[in-house]
């Protein structure tokens, strides 16, 4: 069954005539009555009474509202797709880990809600693991997380570097590991651990950094807020290793110190990451080259010389 033998039946069935029906589908009459003949052959049964005015069967009288249907539904289908490779599409979904939310993204934003005015931007904070499931969902449109290559692999997905940031150690002022200008890793097994929640790229990371270096990590917390990492480590003999983009504050903070550790040091990448199809859509596609401009011109985070196997996924 196809579209054009549904809308010559219908043109039939509401002209009442075959003649008039061509000038309603801009087709010849044989070419009519030929469509009309093979959805006939397809579903069994007459559609119209061969006389000279096109009257409707009882099958053509019950097929009549099913094919008003299902052409309206095609009409629809086509319009909303339409509307979608123009821009004008409802939403946009962005999946982001939390650093990223507030420290990287207001500007992007602001810009995207001045060029798509009509798209009602939606922003949700998550876990880089956690994002990257809900990505392919399809549940969001973009994620912005620390970049995991077995969730990343497939050839649909388009990834993009946006930065890589070393991860240091986070510990009270008067913690005993701040006497290392840099934290050997032995020492830093010897405390227990304040880590992320599970399905948060950091967690990983640094249970695979401990593994490398056949360490036992010691986690007694887990916790998913900067804040309550700070809380944590205050309390006296608890350490975090945490992204350099979530110590700048702790600069300002007297009862805090950051120490890097000595090598093999760590890092994560953060990347953008969407599917190709996502971008043939407009407001998508410039969600990103936003996204990318604005990364490009702020000033580099910093970063340190380790190898590609370090690097935090």
């Amino acid at each position: 069954m196809r579209l054009e033998q549904l809308q010559a039946f219908l043109a039939v069935a509401e002209t009442g005539s075959f003649q008039q029906a061509t000038q309603r589908c801009k087709v010849t009459q044989s070419t009519i009555s030929r469509q009309i003949q093979g959805l006939e052959t397809e579903l069994g049964l007459p559609l119209f009474h061969r006389t000279s005015q096109a009257k409707l069967t009882l099958a053509g009288e019950r097929f009549l509202p099913r094919a008003r249907r299902i052409c309206q539904e095609w009409q629809t289908a086509t319009e909303e797709l339409a509307e979608l490779v123009e821009g004008r599409q409802p939403e946009l979904c962005v999946a982001a880990i939390h650093s990223v939310s507030a420290q990287h993204l207001p500007p992007v934003l602001q810009q995207f809600c001045q060029d798509y005015p009509s798209v009602q931007l939606r922003v949700t904070s998550l876990g880089s693991d956690r994002a990257l499931k809900v990505l392919k969902d399809g549940l969001v449109d973009l994620a912005i997380v620390m970049n995991n290559r077995f969730l990343t692999a497939s050839p649909e997905m388009v990834v993009d570097l946006l930065y890589q940031e070393p991860v240091e150690v986070l510990m009270a002022a008067t913690h005993p590991l701040t006497t290392f200008e840099q934290v050997p890793w032995a020492e830093l097994a010897v405390y227990p651990q304040v880590v992320f929640k599970d399905g948060y790229g950091m967690q990983r990371l640094v249970q695979e950094q401990f593994q490398r270096c056949a360490l036992d990590l010691k986690p007694v917390v887990e916790l998913n807020t900067l804040d309550g990492f700070r809380g944590m480590v205050r309390q006296g003999e608890f350490v975090a290793l945490l992204p350099k983009s979530a110590l700048m504050e702790v600069s300002h903070d007297a009862s805090l110190a950051v120490r890097p550790t000595e090598e093999p040091t760590l890092s994560r990448q953060v990347v953008l990451v969407t599917t190709q199809d996502r971008l043939d859509i407009p407001p998508i596609q410039h969600f990103r080259s936003l996204v990318q401009t604005f990364m490009a011109a702020q000033p580099d985070p910093p970063t340190n010389t380790t190898s590609p196997s370090m690097v935090g996924y």
